[in-house]
């Protein structure tokens, strides 16, 4: 049986990718820091899932997730979706507090740096790597300073390890604004019911992960028009 980990799997993307997986005879291992929202995610997803709550960004959490893959023998998919956007409203370079900073690069850069080396021996060959990236790591929005400089580092993992690492498929994925709680707490206040839905973007991901496309850095956008090139 194919075998994922999905960071952050609790709500939002990560819980949507889950609910597909497992629809496609995955199993699937989810994280999340919320025990009730983990456990509410696993009866929406149904089927073989794994729950283990805890935060990415503590080493003893991150042993957890891979003592579960051990159980399994094998991992075919990582998926580094959990994110920190920082503190909202989300404030200018000049105001970010540094305590805050270095949380969001544990969080964004750091753990999945560390989830990656630690499962790296455990990746079948032919295996895959999806780091979730922003347009805020390659746009200079205001007030997205932290939070797009931490993806923008992850970026540049993403591109290093997919050259250092042949045997494996590395993406960067661009899911593009979405309905979700860290969008709501990016913009308090505002109302962001325009944003798609986070299920919109699954059929993105999925075209990406069984397409067989290089490594690369790709935006759901692109993957989901009909006028772009197929992904082959």
């Amino acid at each position: 049986m194919t075998t994922a980990l999905i960071t952050g799997g609790s709500r939002g993307l990560g819980l949507a990718v889950a609910r597909e997986l497992v629809a496609r005879d995955w199993r699937v291992v989810i994280d999340g820091r919320d025990r009730r929202a983990l456990a509410s995610a696993a009866d929406a997803v149904g089927g073989d899932v794994v729950t283990i709550p805890g935060d990415v960004a503590d080493a003893s959490h991150r042993a957890e997730l891979v003592e579960a893959i051990d159980r399994f023998g094998s991992l075919d998919l990582l998926v580094n979706n959990a994110s920190a956007l920082g503190p909202s409203p989300l404030p200018r370079l000049d105001r970010h507090p540094l305590g805050e900073f270095e949380r969001v690069l544990r969080v964004n850069v750091v753990a999945p740096l560390a989830l990656i080396q630690l499962l790296l021996p455990k990746l079948t060959r032919d295996g895959t790597i999806v780091n979730v990236t922003s347009d805020a790591a390659v746009e200079a929005y205001e007030g997205w300073g932290g939070y797009g400089s931490s993806k923008a580092a992850l970026d540049q993992i993403t591109r290093v390890l997919a050259a250092e690492q042949k045997s494996i498929r590395v993406y960067g994925f661009d899911p593009g604004d979405m309905r979700t709680a860290m969008q709501q707490d990016a913009f308090p206040g505002e109302d962001i019911s325009d944003r798609p839905k986070p299920e919109t973007v699954v059929p993105a991901l999925m075209r990406l992960i069984s397409g067989g496309a290089p490594s690369g850095r790709y935006r759901a956008a692109d993957l989901l028009d009909p006028a772009a090139e197929a992904v082959s």
